[in-house]
Protein backbone atom coordinates (compact mmCIF):
# COMPACT_ATOMS: atom_id res chain seq x y z
CA UNK A 1 0.00 0.00 0.00
CA UNK A 2 1.60 3.25 -1.36
CA UNK A 3 0.37 7.11 -0.14
CA UNK A 4 -0.44 7.23 -4.12
CA UNK A 5 -3.11 4.83 -3.84
CA UNK A 6 -5.70 3.06 -1.53
CA UNK A 7 -8.08 5.61 -0.96
CA UNK A 8 -10.36 4.86 1.67
CA UNK A 9 -7.81 3.29 4.54
CA UNK A 10 -5.85 4.91 7.25
CA UNK A 11 -6.65 8.07 8.89
CA UNK A 12 -9.97 8.16 7.29
CA UNK A 13 -11.04 4.52 8.65
CA UNK A 14 -9.71 5.41 12.45
CA UNK A 15 -12.24 8.51 12.10
CA UNK A 16 -15.23 5.64 11.45
CA UNK A 17 -14.28 3.62 13.88
CA UNK A 18 -15.81 5.84 16.19
CA UNK A 19 -19.43 6.02 15.33
CA UNK A 20 -21.50 3.03 16.08
CA UNK A 21 -24.17 1.93 14.02
CA UNK A 22 -22.96 4.19 10.86
CA UNK A 23 -21.97 3.40 7.24
CA UNK A 24 -18.80 4.17 5.37
CA UNK A 25 -18.18 4.80 1.88
CA UNK A 26 -15.57 2.21 1.99
CA UNK A 27 -18.60 -0.48 3.60
CA UNK A 28 -20.87 0.40 0.65
CA UNK A 29 -18.72 0.34 -2.39
CA UNK A 30 -17.14 -3.30 -0.95
CA UNK A 31 -21.00 -4.88 -0.65
CA UNK A 32 -21.46 -3.40 -4.20
CA UNK A 33 -18.11 -4.82 -5.08
CA UNK A 34 -19.32 -8.31 -3.95
CA UNK A 35 -23.26 -8.72 -4.60
CA UNK A 36 -24.07 -6.02 -7.35
CA UNK A 37 -25.43 -7.94 -10.56
CA UNK A 38 -23.39 -5.80 -13.08
CA UNK A 39 -20.32 -7.01 -11.51
CA UNK A 40 -20.85 -10.26 -11.34
CA UNK A 41 -22.21 -10.66 -14.93
CA UNK A 42 -19.17 -9.08 -16.32
CA UNK A 43 -17.19 -11.56 -14.15
CA UNK A 44 -19.22 -14.38 -15.66
CA UNK A 45 -18.45 -13.03 -18.86
CA UNK A 46 -14.98 -12.67 -18.71
CA UNK A 47 -15.01 -16.09 -17.48
CA UNK A 48 -16.20 -16.93 -20.90
CA UNK A 49 -14.11 -15.43 -22.69
CA UNK A 50 -11.55 -17.53 -21.07
CA UNK A 51 -11.95 -20.77 -22.57
CA UNK A 52 -11.99 -19.25 -26.09
CA UNK A 53 -8.04 -19.99 -25.58
CA UNK A 54 -8.59 -23.51 -24.55
CA UNK A 55 -11.03 -23.59 -27.91
CA UNK A 56 -8.48 -22.25 -30.30
CA UNK A 57 -5.32 -24.14 -29.06
CA UNK A 58 -7.63 -27.10 -29.34
CA UNK A 59 -7.41 -26.64 -33.15
CA UNK A 60 -3.56 -27.49 -32.95
CA UNK A 61 -4.11 -31.02 -31.15
CA UNK A 62 -4.59 -34.33 -32.22
CA UNK A 63 -8.15 -35.80 -32.63
CA UNK A 64 -8.87 -39.04 -32.26
CA UNK A 65 -11.98 -40.75 -33.58
CA UNK A 66 -13.63 -44.48 -33.01
CA UNK A 67 -16.52 -45.45 -35.16
CA UNK A 68 -17.91 -48.68 -34.75
CA UNK A 69 -20.84 -51.16 -36.65
CA UNK A 70 -22.36 -54.42 -37.62
CA UNK A 71 -23.75 -54.76 -40.64
CA UNK A 72 -26.32 -57.63 -42.05
CA UNK A 73 -27.01 -58.25 -45.45
CA UNK A 74 -30.39 -58.79 -45.80
CA UNK A 75 -30.33 -59.85 -49.81
CA UNK A 76 -26.99 -61.14 -51.13
CA UNK A 77 -26.53 -60.92 -55.23
CA UNK A 78 -26.21 -64.38 -56.48
CA UNK A 79 -22.79 -64.36 -58.07
CA UNK A 80 -21.57 -63.12 -54.75
CA UNK A 81 -19.34 -66.49 -54.03
CA UNK A 82 -17.33 -64.35 -51.23
CA UNK A 83 -19.88 -62.21 -49.48
CA UNK A 84 -20.72 -62.33 -45.96
CA UNK A 85 -24.11 -62.32 -44.66
CA UNK A 86 -23.04 -60.01 -41.51
CA UNK A 87 -19.82 -58.83 -40.19
CA UNK A 88 -18.80 -55.90 -37.57
CA UNK A 89 -15.98 -53.52 -38.06
CA UNK A 90 -14.53 -51.13 -35.48
CA UNK A 91 -11.80 -48.22 -36.32
CA UNK A 92 -9.47 -45.93 -34.57
CA UNK A 93 -8.32 -42.72 -36.43
CA UNK A 94 -5.99 -40.32 -35.08
CA UNK A 95 -5.21 -37.32 -36.38
CA UNK A 96 -2.29 -34.55 -35.76
CA UNK A 97 -1.87 -31.39 -37.09
CA UNK A 98 1.68 -30.48 -38.99
CA UNK A 99 0.72 -26.88 -40.71
CA UNK A 100 -2.42 -25.01 -40.64
CA UNK A 101 -0.60 -21.79 -42.42
CA UNK A 102 -0.32 -20.26 -39.48
CA UNK A 103 -4.21 -20.60 -38.83
CA UNK A 104 -4.22 -22.75 -34.80
CA UNK A 105 -1.08 -20.02 -33.68
CA UNK A 106 -2.47 -16.69 -34.69
CA UNK A 107 -6.16 -17.83 -33.53
CA UNK A 108 -4.48 -18.53 -29.86
CA UNK A 109 -2.80 -15.23 -29.70
CA UNK A 110 -6.37 -13.45 -30.61
CA UNK A 111 -8.01 -15.35 -27.92
CA UNK A 112 -5.29 -14.70 -25.62
CA UNK A 113 -5.43 -10.89 -26.42
CA UNK A 114 -8.96 -10.83 -25.88
CA UNK A 115 -8.75 -12.48 -22.64
CA UNK A 116 -6.40 -8.55 -21.85
CA UNK A 117 -9.23 -6.91 -23.64
CA UNK A 118 -11.95 -8.20 -21.44
CA UNK A 119 -9.44 -8.02 -18.30
CA UNK A 120 -9.32 -4.25 -18.64
CA UNK A 121 -13.06 -4.35 -19.78
CA UNK A 122 -13.89 -5.82 -16.29
CA UNK A 123 -11.56 -3.02 -14.75
CA UNK A 124 -13.81 -0.79 -16.49
CA UNK A 125 -16.58 -2.05 -15.29
CA UNK A 126 -15.38 -2.34 -11.66
CA UNK A 127 -14.18 2.02 -12.27
CA UNK A 128 -17.80 2.58 -13.44
CA UNK A 129 -20.00 0.74 -10.21
CA UNK A 130 -17.80 2.21 -7.87
CA UNK A 131 -18.73 5.54 -9.40
CA UNK A 132 -21.89 4.96 -9.02
CA UNK A 133 -21.43 3.85 -6.28
CA UNK A 134 -19.85 6.80 -4.92
CA UNK A 135 -23.46 9.28 -6.63
CA UNK A 136 -25.70 7.42 -4.86
CA UNK A 137 -24.23 8.15 -1.72
CA UNK A 138 -23.52 11.60 -2.17
CA UNK A 139 -27.30 11.36 -3.72
CA UNK A 140 -28.47 10.38 -0.47
CA UNK A 141 -26.45 12.17 2.25
CA UNK A 142 -27.17 15.51 -0.35
CA UNK A 143 -30.99 15.05 -0.14
CA UNK A 144 -30.72 14.29 3.58
CA UNK A 145 -29.24 17.45 4.27
CA UNK A 146 -31.96 19.40 1.59
CA UNK A 147 -34.82 17.58 3.72
CA UNK A 148 -33.35 19.15 6.80
CA UNK A 149 -32.76 22.61 5.39
CA UNK A 150 -36.66 22.54 4.18
CA UNK A 151 -37.83 20.93 7.44
CA UNK A 152 -36.09 23.40 9.33
CA UNK A 153 -37.28 26.21 6.68
CA UNK A 154 -40.90 25.39 7.52
CA UNK A 155 -40.44 25.57 11.01
CA UNK A 156 -38.79 28.43 10.71
CA UNK A 157 -41.46 30.22 8.63
CA UNK A 158 -44.54 28.22 10.75
CA UNK A 159 -42.78 30.02 13.79
CA UNK A 160 -43.20 33.59 11.77
CA UNK A 161 -46.51 32.73 10.95
CA UNK A 162 -47.76 32.71 14.29
CA UNK A 163 -45.56 35.27 15.46
CA UNK A 164 -47.62 37.24 12.74
CA UNK A 165 -50.79 36.33 13.71
CA UNK A 166 -49.71 37.38 17.47
CA UNK A 167 -48.85 40.77 16.04
CA UNK A 168 -51.73 40.99 13.86
CA UNK A 169 -54.03 40.67 16.96
CA UNK A 170 -52.28 43.61 18.70
CA UNK A 171 -52.36 45.66 15.29
CA UNK A 172 -48.87 45.45 14.72
CA UNK A 173 -49.29 44.05 11.35
CA UNK A 174 -51.77 44.11 8.65
CA UNK A 175 -53.47 41.46 7.43
CA UNK A 176 -51.29 41.40 4.06
CA UNK A 177 -48.50 40.18 6.30
CA UNK A 178 -50.28 37.30 7.53
CA UNK A 179 -50.82 36.47 4.01
CA UNK A 180 -47.22 36.60 2.92
CA UNK A 181 -46.65 34.65 5.63
CA UNK A 182 -49.17 31.83 5.50
CA UNK A 183 -48.29 31.87 1.60
CA UNK A 184 -44.64 31.60 1.81
CA UNK A 185 -45.29 28.48 4.76
CA UNK A 186 -47.41 26.69 1.69
CA UNK A 187 -44.65 26.95 -0.59
CA UNK A 188 -42.30 25.47 1.57
CA UNK A 189 -44.25 23.00 2.14
CA UNK A 190 -44.85 22.24 -1.33
CA UNK A 191 -40.78 22.13 -1.15
CA UNK A 192 -40.68 20.09 1.74
CA UNK A 193 -42.75 17.49 -0.17
CA UNK A 194 -40.65 17.53 -2.90
CA UNK A 195 -37.19 17.46 -0.78
CA UNK A 196 -38.25 14.14 0.69
CA UNK A 197 -39.69 12.23 -3.05
CA UNK A 198 -36.22 13.23 -3.98
CA UNK A 199 -34.76 11.08 -0.99
CA UNK A 200 -36.96 8.42 -1.16
CA UNK A 201 -35.87 8.58 -4.74
CA UNK A 202 -31.73 8.63 -4.06
CA UNK A 203 -32.57 6.33 -1.12
CA UNK A 204 -33.75 3.22 -3.81
CA UNK A 205 -31.40 3.79 -6.22
CA UNK A 206 -28.88 3.08 -3.22
CA UNK A 207 -30.79 -0.28 -2.62
CA UNK A 208 -30.22 -1.19 -6.50
CA UNK A 209 -26.60 -0.16 -6.69
CA UNK A 210 -25.12 -0.88 -3.28
CA UNK A 211 -27.70 -3.71 -2.36
CA UNK A 212 -28.92 -2.77 0.70
CA UNK A 213 -30.68 -0.01 2.50
CA UNK A 214 -28.25 3.19 3.35
CA UNK A 215 -27.81 3.53 7.09
CA UNK A 216 -26.88 6.69 8.83
CA UNK A 217 -24.13 7.51 6.12
CA UNK A 218 -20.68 9.31 7.10
CA UNK A 219 -19.08 12.01 5.56
CA UNK A 220 -17.00 10.17 3.05
CA UNK A 221 -13.06 11.24 3.54
CA UNK A 222 -11.09 13.06 0.65
CA UNK A 223 -9.93 12.19 -2.46
CA UNK A 224 -6.25 12.00 -2.91
CA UNK A 225 -3.74 12.11 -5.61
CA UNK A 226 -6.20 14.74 -7.73
CA UNK A 227 -4.11 15.81 -10.44
CA UNK A 228 -3.34 19.56 -10.52
CA UNK A 229 -4.06 20.51 -14.13
CA UNK A 230 -6.32 18.74 -16.83
CA UNK A 231 -3.24 17.96 -18.75
CA UNK A 232 -1.53 15.98 -16.09
CA UNK A 233 -5.14 14.47 -15.70
CA UNK A 234 -5.46 13.30 -19.31
CA UNK A 235 -1.77 12.04 -19.66
CA UNK A 236 -2.39 9.65 -16.40
CA UNK A 237 -5.75 8.75 -18.15
CA UNK A 238 -4.57 8.09 -22.10
CA UNK A 239 -1.84 5.07 -20.08
CA UNK A 240 -4.22 3.84 -17.00
CA UNK A 241 -8.10 4.42 -18.82
CA UNK A 242 -9.39 0.74 -18.79
CA UNK A 243 -11.61 1.46 -21.72
CA UNK A 244 -9.17 2.76 -23.27
CA UNK A 245 -6.67 0.04 -22.79
CA UNK A 246 -9.93 -2.60 -23.62
CA UNK A 247 -9.83 -0.94 -27.07
CA UNK A 248 -6.53 -1.27 -27.60
CA UNK A 249 -6.43 -5.13 -27.07
CA UNK A 250 -9.56 -5.50 -29.10
CA UNK A 251 -7.66 -3.28 -32.33
CA UNK A 252 -4.68 -5.68 -31.17
CA UNK A 253 -6.47 -9.25 -31.35
CA UNK A 254 -8.00 -8.45 -35.05
CA UNK A 255 -4.14 -8.49 -36.68
CA UNK A 256 -4.23 -11.92 -35.62
CA UNK A 257 -7.38 -12.12 -37.05
CA UNK A 258 -6.66 -11.36 -40.67
CA UNK A 259 -3.67 -13.91 -40.44
CA UNK A 260 -6.01 -16.58 -39.72
CA UNK A 261 -8.17 -15.63 -42.46
CA UNK A 262 -4.87 -15.49 -45.05
CA UNK A 263 -4.86 -19.07 -43.57
CA UNK A 264 -8.01 -20.69 -45.24
CA UNK A 265 -5.99 -20.29 -48.62
CA UNK A 266 -2.69 -22.02 -47.41
CA UNK A 267 -1.85 -25.68 -47.61
CA UNK A 268 -2.12 -28.03 -44.65
CA UNK A 269 0.11 -30.93 -43.66
CA UNK A 270 -1.84 -33.78 -40.90
CA UNK A 271 -0.03 -36.98 -40.07
CA UNK A 272 -2.99 -39.41 -39.76
CA UNK A 273 -3.18 -43.19 -38.49
CA UNK A 274 -5.39 -45.24 -38.27
CA UNK A 275 -6.48 -49.02 -37.08
CA UNK A 276 -9.16 -51.56 -39.03
CA UNK A 277 -10.78 -54.43 -37.21
CA UNK A 278 -13.62 -56.89 -38.99
CA UNK A 279 -15.28 -59.68 -37.73
CA UNK A 280 -17.11 -61.49 -39.92
CA UNK A 281 -19.26 -63.12 -36.93
CA UNK A 282 -18.86 -66.78 -38.26
CA UNK A 283 -20.74 -65.73 -41.96
CA UNK A 284 -18.27 -66.60 -44.18
CA UNK A 285 -18.78 -70.41 -45.38
CA UNK A 286 -15.67 -72.63 -45.66
CA UNK A 287 -14.21 -73.46 -49.10
CA UNK A 288 -15.25 -76.14 -51.24
CA UNK A 289 -11.77 -78.23 -50.01
CA UNK A 290 -12.50 -78.01 -46.82
CA UNK A 291 -10.24 -75.30 -46.24
CA UNK A 292 -11.87 -72.02 -43.75
CA UNK A 293 -11.12 -68.62 -43.88
CA UNK A 294 -10.19 -66.34 -40.96
CA UNK A 295 -13.58 -65.45 -39.68
CA UNK A 296 -11.71 -61.63 -38.58
CA UNK A 297 -9.13 -58.99 -40.28
CA UNK A 298 -6.92 -56.40 -38.64
CA UNK A 299 -4.89 -53.82 -40.83
CA UNK A 300 -3.47 -50.56 -39.70
CA UNK A 301 -2.73 -47.66 -41.56
CA UNK A 302 -0.33 -44.48 -41.37
CA UNK A 303 0.81 -41.56 -43.75
CA UNK A 304 1.06 -37.78 -44.92
CA UNK A 305 -2.10 -35.50 -45.18
CA UNK A 306 -1.19 -32.74 -47.55
CA UNK A 307 -4.49 -29.89 -48.28
CA UNK A 308 -3.54 -27.48 -51.06
CA UNK A 309 -6.71 -25.49 -51.54
CA UNK A 310 -7.24 -24.89 -55.34
CA UNK A 311 -10.65 -22.70 -55.79
CA UNK A 312 -13.14 -22.51 -53.18
CA UNK A 313 -15.61 -19.82 -54.87
CA UNK A 314 -13.59 -16.51 -53.31
CA UNK A 315 -14.69 -17.77 -49.55
CA UNK A 316 -10.65 -16.76 -48.71
CA UNK A 317 -10.62 -13.44 -49.78
CA UNK A 318 -14.02 -12.49 -48.65
CA UNK A 319 -12.39 -13.98 -45.01
CA UNK A 320 -9.84 -11.79 -45.48
CA UNK A 321 -11.51 -8.47 -46.68
CA UNK A 322 -13.81 -9.15 -43.76
CA UNK A 323 -11.42 -9.43 -40.82
CA UNK A 324 -9.44 -6.39 -42.50
CA UNK A 325 -12.58 -4.55 -42.06
CA UNK A 326 -13.09 -5.50 -38.61
CA UNK A 327 -9.21 -4.51 -38.03
CA UNK A 328 -10.48 -0.99 -39.12
CA UNK A 329 -13.88 -0.80 -37.20
CA UNK A 330 -11.37 -1.60 -34.13
CA UNK A 331 -8.67 0.82 -35.38
CA UNK A 332 -11.57 3.75 -35.56
CA UNK A 333 -13.36 2.49 -32.09
CA UNK A 334 -9.54 2.75 -30.08
CA UNK A 335 -9.93 6.44 -31.30
CA UNK A 336 -13.19 6.72 -30.70
CA UNK A 337 -12.81 5.16 -27.08
CA UNK A 338 -9.89 7.80 -26.93
CA UNK A 339 -11.82 10.72 -27.34
CA UNK A 340 -14.05 10.25 -25.46
CA UNK A 341 -11.60 9.16 -22.79
CA UNK A 342 -10.41 13.02 -22.89
CA UNK A 343 -13.20 14.28 -22.90
CA UNK A 344 -14.54 12.78 -20.20
CA UNK A 345 -11.11 13.50 -18.07
CA UNK A 346 -11.48 17.09 -18.91
CA UNK A 347 -14.99 17.35 -18.28
CA UNK A 348 -14.74 15.98 -15.21
CA UNK A 349 -11.65 17.95 -13.87
CA UNK A 350 -13.64 20.81 -14.81
CA UNK A 351 -16.87 19.86 -12.83
CA UNK A 352 -14.38 19.21 -9.28
CA UNK A 353 -12.72 22.56 -10.23
CA UNK A 354 -15.92 24.63 -10.43
CA UNK A 355 -17.70 22.89 -7.55
CA UNK A 356 -14.91 23.82 -5.36
CA UNK A 357 -15.01 27.22 -6.55
CA UNK A 358 -18.92 26.80 -6.01
CA UNK A 359 -18.47 25.56 -2.47
CA UNK A 360 -16.29 28.38 -1.40
CA UNK A 361 -18.30 31.03 -2.45
CA UNK A 362 -22.00 28.88 -0.96
CA UNK A 363 -19.85 29.34 2.48
CA UNK A 364 -19.66 32.55 2.00
CA UNK A 365 -22.98 33.41 1.11
CA UNK A 366 -24.52 31.27 3.61
CA UNK A 367 -22.75 33.18 6.05
CA UNK A 368 -23.89 36.51 4.78
CA UNK A 369 -27.23 35.06 4.47
CA UNK A 370 -27.14 34.30 8.07
CA UNK A 371 -25.96 37.95 8.79
CA UNK A 372 -28.30 39.62 6.35
CA UNK A 373 -31.51 37.81 7.86
CA UNK A 374 -30.14 38.49 11.63
CA UNK A 375 -30.55 42.43 10.42
CA UNK A 376 -34.00 42.41 8.57
CA UNK A 377 -35.23 40.77 11.58
CA UNK A 378 -33.51 43.82 13.18
CA UNK A 379 -34.73 46.25 11.15
CA UNK A 380 -38.32 44.86 11.25
CA UNK A 381 -38.82 45.09 14.45
CA UNK A 382 -37.92 48.96 14.06
CA UNK A 383 -40.43 49.10 11.49
CA UNK A 384 -37.84 49.46 8.48
CA UNK A 385 -38.52 45.93 6.99
CA UNK A 386 -41.37 44.36 6.20
CA UNK A 387 -42.63 40.49 6.53
CA UNK A 388 -41.94 39.98 3.10
CA UNK A 389 -38.15 40.77 3.60
CA UNK A 390 -37.70 38.72 6.30
CA UNK A 391 -39.17 35.66 4.45
CA UNK A 392 -37.66 36.54 1.37
CA UNK A 393 -34.07 36.98 3.79
CA UNK A 394 -34.96 33.22 5.20
CA UNK A 395 -35.43 31.81 1.52
CA UNK A 396 -32.46 33.10 -0.06
CA UNK A 397 -30.59 31.80 3.12
CA UNK A 398 -32.20 28.39 1.95
CA UNK A 399 -31.11 28.67 -1.43
CA UNK A 400 -27.32 29.47 -0.58
CA UNK A 401 -27.20 25.92 1.87
CA UNK A 402 -29.12 23.82 -0.66
CA UNK A 403 -26.61 25.13 -2.99
CA UNK A 404 -23.69 24.62 -0.98
CA UNK A 405 -24.89 20.68 -0.11
CA UNK A 406 -25.44 20.29 -3.88
CA UNK A 407 -21.68 21.46 -5.04
CA UNK A 408 -20.12 19.53 -2.28
CA UNK A 409 -21.78 16.71 -3.55
CA UNK A 410 -20.75 17.47 -6.67
CA UNK A 411 -17.13 18.28 -6.05
CA UNK A 412 -16.92 14.68 -4.28
CA UNK A 413 -18.92 12.92 -7.70
CA UNK A 414 -16.43 14.83 -10.00
CA UNK A 415 -13.54 14.05 -8.08
CA UNK A 416 -14.01 10.28 -8.12
CA UNK A 417 -15.23 10.33 -12.01
CA UNK A 418 -12.21 11.83 -12.01
CA UNK A 419 -9.91 9.18 -10.80
CA UNK A 420 -11.80 6.60 -11.96
CA UNK A 421 -11.35 8.25 -15.92
CA UNK A 422 -7.58 8.51 -14.95
CA UNK A 423 -7.79 4.22 -13.89
CA UNK A 424 -7.60 5.21 -10.00
CA UNK A 425 -10.37 4.15 -9.30
CA UNK A 426 -10.64 0.06 -9.01
CA UNK A 427 -10.94 -2.50 -6.64
CA UNK A 428 -7.09 -2.54 -5.78
CA UNK A 429 -7.25 1.07 -5.55
CA UNK A 430 -9.98 1.29 -2.66
CA UNK A 431 -8.04 -0.70 -0.39
CA UNK A 432 -11.44 -2.94 0.46
CA UNK A 433 -10.98 -4.86 2.91
CA UNK A 434 -13.52 -7.68 4.32
CA UNK A 435 -12.19 -10.63 1.74
CA UNK A 436 -10.14 -11.06 -1.47
CA UNK A 437 -10.48 -9.57 -4.04
CA UNK A 438 -11.43 -11.27 -7.45
CA UNK A 439 -8.65 -12.39 -9.52
CA UNK A 440 -9.91 -12.89 -12.97
CA UNK A 441 -6.58 -14.90 -13.93
CA UNK A 442 -7.87 -17.43 -11.23
CA UNK A 443 -9.80 -19.01 -13.78
CA UNK A 444 -8.31 -17.94 -16.51
CA UNK A 445 -4.40 -20.48 -15.25
CA UNK A 446 -7.68 -23.38 -14.33
CA UNK A 447 -9.03 -23.36 -17.83
CA UNK A 448 -6.30 -22.50 -20.26
CA UNK A 449 -4.37 -26.00 -20.68
CA UNK A 450 -7.66 -28.18 -20.17
CA UNK A 451 -7.97 -30.61 -23.27
CA UNK A 452 -10.60 -33.35 -21.21
CA UNK A 453 -13.65 -33.46 -23.96
CA UNK A 454 -15.36 -33.99 -20.37
CA UNK A 455 -16.51 -32.23 -17.38
CA UNK A 456 -18.32 -28.94 -16.68
CA UNK A 457 -18.34 -26.23 -13.94
CA UNK A 458 -22.17 -27.66 -13.36
CA UNK A 459 -25.25 -25.22 -12.95
CA UNK A 460 -24.65 -22.06 -12.16
CA UNK A 461 -25.87 -20.49 -8.21
CA UNK A 462 -26.79 -16.68 -8.64
CA UNK A 463 -24.20 -14.30 -6.81
CA UNK A 464 -25.63 -11.00 -6.71
CA UNK A 465 -27.79 -10.38 -3.84
CA UNK A 466 -31.88 -9.69 -4.46
CA UNK A 467 -33.63 -6.58 -3.31
CA UNK A 468 -36.81 -7.88 -3.66
CA UNK A 469 -36.92 -8.17 0.73
CA UNK A 470 -35.61 -4.67 1.21
CA UNK A 471 -38.36 -2.31 2.69
CA UNK A 472 -39.68 0.60 1.19
CA UNK A 473 -37.53 3.74 1.83
CA UNK A 474 -39.05 6.61 3.67
CA UNK A 475 -37.90 10.31 3.68
CA UNK A 476 -36.51 10.10 7.66
CA UNK A 477 -33.43 12.14 8.24
CA UNK A 478 -30.60 10.16 10.05
CA UNK A 479 -27.82 12.64 9.53
CA UNK A 480 -27.47 16.03 11.81
CA UNK A 481 -27.10 19.14 10.00
CA UNK A 482 -23.64 20.50 8.96
CA UNK A 483 -23.51 23.23 11.85
CA UNK A 484 -22.72 25.60 9.18
CA UNK A 485 -26.11 24.82 7.58
CA UNK A 486 -27.56 24.72 10.82
CA UNK A 487 -29.83 27.59 11.69
CA UNK A 488 -31.94 28.29 14.81
CA UNK A 489 -35.11 28.27 14.92
CA UNK A 490 -36.82 30.34 17.79
CA UNK A 491 -34.45 33.06 18.75
CA UNK A 492 -36.95 34.50 21.55
CA UNK A 493 -38.32 32.31 24.18
CA UNK A 494 -41.27 34.32 23.83
CA UNK A 495 -42.64 33.06 20.85
CA UNK A 496 -42.54 29.38 22.58
CA UNK A 497 -45.28 30.51 24.89
CA UNK A 498 -47.29 32.15 22.14
CA UNK A 499 -46.71 35.76 23.26
CA UNK A 500 -45.77 38.28 21.19
CA UNK A 501 -42.79 40.44 21.06
CA UNK A 502 -42.70 43.76 19.79
CA UNK A 503 -39.17 42.90 18.81
CA UNK A 504 -39.91 39.67 16.99
CA UNK A 505 -42.10 39.03 13.95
Amino acid sequence: MTTTRRLFVGAAMLAYASVAQAETLQEALLKAYQSNPTITAQRAAQRATDENVPIARSQGLPGVSANGGVTDNLVQANNSFFSPSRFGNASVNVALPIYSGGAVKNGVKAAETRVEAGRATLRSTEANLFTNVVAAYMNVIRDEAVVGLNQQNVRVLDTNLRASRDRFQVGDLTRTDVAQSEARLALANAQLQSAEAQLIASRETYVAVVGSPPAALETPPALPNLPDSPQTAVTTALDGNPTLAAARKQRDATRYDVAVARANRLPKVNLVTGGNYTNYLGSIPSLANGQSIAGSATSATAGVQFTLPLFQGGRPAAQVRQAEALRSQAIENETGAERTVISQTRSAYAMWQSSLQVITSSETAVNANKLSLEGVRAENSVGTRTILDILNAEQELLNSQVTLVTARRDAYVAGFALLAAMGQAEANDLGLEGGVLYDPTINYKRVRHKISDFGGDGEPDPVASTTADTPAQNATVTRALDPMLDTPVDRNPALTTGKASPDRQ
